[in-house]
């Protein structure tokens, strides 16, 4: 299930950018963050492919969504200039952004390279 995230939310779950200039990870998973914006289309493309991935990757990564509209100093601080924009967060190192309405295969591409996680084998 993706979650929204305030301002708040995010200083707690992912950087407290108040508190420290140099990147600090908060999350205990790998996570993902969706800027979007009510009005995008390309954003509502995406937005079921980011479900399923939070489903078929429950309890390896944290899927969060990110209003753009309603969180504008979030979208200041990390300098969303076009929206879809995917911020891929690794539990250790730098955090890596895509811009666009990414198919899910390029989404997994990233989970596997910049988050190292490898999709979950789903039982029979």
């Amino acid at each position: 299930m993706t979650e929204h995230l305030t301002k708040n939310d995010f200083i707690e779950k992912v950087f407290n950018f108040e508190k420290n200039e140099e990147w600090k990870y908060e999350g205990d998973l790998p996570c993902i963050i969706d800027f979007y914006a009510d009005w995008c289309a390309p954003c509502r493309m995406v937005a079921p492919i980011l479900e399923e991935i939070s489903e078929e990757y429950a309890d390896i990564i944290n899927v969060y969504k990110i209003n753009t509209e309603k969180e504008q100093e979030l979208a200041s601080v990390f300098g969303i200039r076009s929206i879809p924009s995917i911020l891929f967060v690794p539990k250790d190192g730098k955090p890596q952004m895509a811009a666009g309405a990414l198919p899910k295969d390029n989404l997994e591409n990233a989970i596997r390279e910049v988050l190292g996680v490898t999709k979950p084998e789903v039982a029979a």
